[in-house]
């Protein structure tokens, strides 16, 4: 016994020692990848917060830009408006180099209708024409279109290079064309906001050995760092390959301008924007961390070692492996097995309450297949979870999934392969309902509670529930005479459309009433009535182009809605078609009586968002005019 003693407490030994270098080793690779990974996160904020700056800054740049493209127009048309109330101004040099001071532009060009520079701010550029280059030759539709006011972006003049901002328009009594030059200072500063070197100056770093790159993605060259010596360089001349800042896209080692280096970079439109940071700072904390890492374990394992070895054998070991022998047993589905482990009271209780717990299990079990047995609806009960290979459930699951024959016990006997069908069963699910799935014809409720240590689920054959609802839905929002939408549908319907009115477009609304109903129900019957109806309907419902709703509202009146039209125009025709087909269409009725087809209508149009009921007025007011004109144009035909 004291031999069996010492080989445990030997053994012990040797294994705490191996499992303290293990864990020390593990510990310094653990510091190593947390420290990547928080200098790879500090690298990406600050990535983010450049992309953000960047994103900012155009967005600037954009407001500047179009700001100056209205203040330059704004001023050519002040400084037009000056000129032509004062034409003697053209020849007085001097007068216009007050105006252009006074209304804060550089240059003035007059223009003749010939497209030639003969007066303005500046002599030297006189007889300059919109044919003296690229830049002029911008301007040169207005001596075809006098309409026109042009802004040009800012580009190189034609004489000397420098970037201006011009913009031109005829005078009110079109005698000359001016033309205002404006050199763009605030949208060259806005600009400079988003040039790298300005936003790598930002983001200050407290250290010599940390530092920002960016990197054109085509060349390799650098156009912006911290460290400006750097700038204009290549990648190759401070130690970096273009193919490692596209293949390391987690971070990766180097040897930046002769100091080790841990590099993460990200691409940004056409350049890479990468941080460098040196390995002598990355990792300055895990010496120390994983000196006193080890001290800690190797006293923490010396202690368990005398601990665990003294008293294991003697209490614990072989009592906890029967014990964790038999729960392996109950956990894998095989709920007879029983613990009877009777070493000491603890052991001995511990087993009476493992078997007890077994038994309330399956006591559990029957119960709730006994009370779902006494429900009108299929309901089926699973559990499983990732100790227990088998899946538990109750007798209804088989024939709510429509299992096929022994299908059922290969299911019971392995959790994954009743996780997959579950998982195949959630990919068909039924459109416009929550939690309802089809299989093999079925409508399945399934509702599951997960948790860290497993799965209860809940299933319902509502196949039977689903299909008596549709009916009642379409029963109730569905005209029985002509097939339409009743005035419920419509209005549920229109809902639906008006909840996202930027998708609409052009649409209309058109109110149509039958012509001559109570005639033909007084004469013919009211089913040959209720035939030249339906007649009517067919006639509607076959105008239907592109979207569009359509309904009865009840009697002899009718609605039809057009939407998602992209142009006014195309809904007018289809509009038009409605009273062009009338014309020469009859309907046969009952198969003897033949009556033409006719009805009264009238339409609202709208563009996006609207509001039902104002359309329906205005539709209706404009039906009611139409069949009055309609009315007195048959009484004329009568006259005649």
């Amino acid at each position: 016994m004291q031999v069996l003693k010492k080989i445990i407490s030997r053994c012990m030994h040797r294994v705490t020692c191996v499992l303290v270098a293990i864990i020390v080793v593990i510990m310094l690779f653990v510091q190593i990848a947390s420290e990547q990974k928080r200098d790879y996160e500090t690298a990406t904020r600050t990535f983010m917060q450049i992309e953000q700056l960047l994103a900012q800054n155009q967005e600037e740049f954009d407001d500047v830009l179009e700001e100056y493209r209205e203040t330059c127009l704004h001023n050519a048309e002040a400084i037009a408006y000056l000129i032509e109330h004062n034409p003697s101004v053209i020849e007085d040099l001097e007068e216009l180099k007050k105006i252009a001071q006074f209304m804060e532009v550089d240059e003035i060009h007059i223009f003749d209708d010939t497209g030639r520079i003969y007066a303005g701010t500046h002599p030297q550029y006189y007889d300059y024409t919109f044919d003296s280059g690229e830049q002029m030759m911008f301007f040169k539709p207005m001596l075809k279109d006098r309409s026109l006011k042009l802004v040009q972006d800012i580009t190189p003049n034609t004489a000397e290079a420098k970037l201006m901002q011009y913009s031109a328009l005829w005078s009110e009594n079109e005698e000359f064309i001016l033309q205002v030059g404006m050199e763009p200072v605030n949208v060259m500063k806005t600009s400079k906001k988003n040039e790298l070197s300005f936003l790598f100056s930002l983001f200050g770093v407290n250290h010599p050995e940390v530092g920002f790159f960016a990197v054109d993605a085509q060349s390799g060259e650098i156009v912006g760092s911290t460290e400006t010596e750097c700038v204009g360089k290549n990648l190759a001349d401070v130690g970096l390959k273009l193919d490692d800042l596209s293949r390391h896209k987690g971070g990766f080692h180097a040897v930046v301008n002769g100091r080790h280096s841990y590099c993460v970079f990200q691409k940004s439109g056409a350049n890479y924007i990468g941080r460098v940071i040196s390995s002598l700072v990355l990792y300055r904390r895990i010496p120390g961390t994983v000196v006193a890492i080890a001290v800690c374990l190797i006293v923490i394992a010396l202690i368990l070692s005398r601990a665990v070895t003294r008293y294991m054998n003697r209490y614990v070991v072989d009592n906890i492996y029967s014990v964790n022998e038999k729960l392996h047993s109950i956990m894998q589905g095989n709920l007879d097995e029983e613990v009877d482990i009777h070493s000491s009271v603890e052991f001995s209780e511990l087993s009476d309450y493992i078997n007890r717990m077994k038994k309330r299990l399956l006591d559990s079990n029957s119960k709730m297949s006994y009370v779902l047995r006494k429900t009108n609806m299929y309901i089926g009960v699973y559990e499983y979870n990732q100790h227990m290979k088998r899946v538990r459930f109750t007798e209804y699951v088989p024939k709510i999934l429509s299992l096929e024959y022994k299908e059922d016990e290969w299911l019971s006997s392995d959790y994954k392969a009743f996780q997959e069908l579950i998982e195949r069963m959630r990919q068909n699910p039924v459109p416009g309902e929550n939690g309802i799935f089809e299989r093999r014809g079925k409508y399945i409720k399934l509702e599951e509670l997960n948790d860290n240590d497993g799965v209860f689920g809940v299933i319902i054959d509502v196949t039977e529930d689903l299909a008596k609802r549709k009916q009642i839905e379409v029963e109730r929002d569905i005209d029985a005479l002509t097939g339409l939408y009743n005035r419920r549908g419509l209005e549920q319907k229109l809902a639906q459309l008006f909840a996202t009115p930027n998708t609409l477009g052009y649409s209309a609304l058109v109110m149509i009433d039958a012509d001559n109903l109570k005639v033909i129900n007084d004469t013919y019957g009211h089913e040959t009535g209720d035939a030249y109806l339906r007649k009517i309907s067919e006639l509607i419902t076959s105008m239907e182009t592109r979207k569009s709703v359509a309904a009865r509202l009840g009697g002899d009146e009718f609605v039809l809605y057009l939407y998602q039209y992209q142009q006014e125009e195309a809904l007018l025709e289809a509009l038009h078609a409605l009273d062009t087909i009338q014309e020469d269409c009859v309907a046969s009725l009952n198969g003897e009586v033949t009556v033409p087809l006719r009805f009264s209508f009238g339409y609202s149009l709208v563009f996006g968002r609207t509001d039902y009921q104002n359309l329906l007025k205005e539709a209706d007011e404009r039906m009611y005019e139409n069949k009055r004109k309609r009315k007195e144009a048959a009484a004329q035909l009568k006259k005649v």
